[in-house]
């Protein structure tokens, strides 16, 4: 893959590891626990979040919104985690954990000059971004206000581009005709992660198999679970649409900017990888598509 299309998903790989520290560190648990949230398990606080921008949403909402996860899982936390603690409340909570987070892996780095400038530019291509999906997370992190410190801008930033980008990849999805659970075999069967990652979504292995039935009743699926030609074909429209659908942001930045921003976030972005926090497998394909 060359072209535009390369360069919007380089800026996703970038970005990615640096949104999603709000998920493992352990400063983003403490700071869930002390909102309430059980922190034996990681799902609680994940769905509070990235649900607090849409609202105290509800079960249909939260489901059509988490894709690719059982709806049996969803409704299993939402709308309960608003019972913990409203969204303003976790909107708050969720910038001091990535602010603790940050400066746990970063130190004081994140004063510096350089900070600053990548959340400059951060902050120019997820204003570019345009009023998203409606109902969407990227639609809903663009509306919230933005923070002061140069570290919680780009941390917000890069989860506005995230959101903007998984807003796009539902919608390529769902023109495939790849429904949530045909849309992890599929992209299982490209190779994206083993199919044992994708169970973190729980869907059922009954559910899984019929899903890999219909998959290759359409052509796309071999019988040893891998995809045939059509199906690979197939998955990389989906990634190519949302990459296009990605893209705007990266263009009103420019090239300069954007190869800016790649120089200045190469060391932040090796002290997340490094620090071991964030699986080396994941459900998104990240390094894999």
């Amino acid at each position: 893959m060359t072209g535009e299309p390369a360069r919007v998903r380089q800026m996703w790989h970038l970005l990615e590891p640096l949104h999603a520290v709000l998920y493992y560190a352990p400063e983003a648990f403490e700071e869930a626990a002390a909102l309430g949230y059980d922190t034996e398990e990681r799902w609680a606080s994940y769905f509070a979040w990235r649900a607090a921008p849409l609202g105290a949403v509800g079960a249909a909402e939260a489901v059509r919104t988490f894709h690719s996860f059982a709806p049996a899982m969803v409704e299993r936390y939402v709308p309960g985690v608003w019972a913990t603690a409203a969204p303003e409340a976790v909107l708050a909570t969720r910038l001091r954990a990535v602010d603790r987070s940050y400066r746990a892996l970063l130190g004081d780095r994140v004063e510096g000059p350089e900070f600053a400038e990548a959340a400059a530019l951060a902050r120019r291509a997820a204003q570019a971004a345009g009023p998203g999906t409606p109902g969407g997370l990227g639609a809903a992190n663009s509306a919230l206000p933005w923070p002061e410190a140069p570290h919680l801008v780009l941390w917000q930033a890069a989860t506005v581009l995230r959101e903007h980008r998984g807003d796009g990849h539902i919608a390529a999805l769902v023109g495939a005709g790849l429904d949530p659970v045909e849309s992890l075999v599929s992209f299982a069967a490209v190779g994206a992660a083993p199919p044992e990652v994708f169970a973190s979504r729980e869907w059922g292995a009954e559910e899984w198999g019929a899903a890999r039935r219909r998959l290759r009743e359409r052509g796309l699926l071999a019988a040893d679970g891998t995809a045939t030609d059509a199906g690979r074909e197939l998955r990389a429209k989906v990634e190519l649409r949302t990459d296009e659908e990605a893209a705007a942001p990266w263009r009103a930045l420019g090239e300069t900017g954007r190869e800016r921003l790649v120089e200045l976030l190469g060391e932040p972005w090796l002290e997340v990888i490094g620090s071991g926090l964030l699986p080396a497998e994941n459900t998104l394909g990240i390094g894999k598509v």
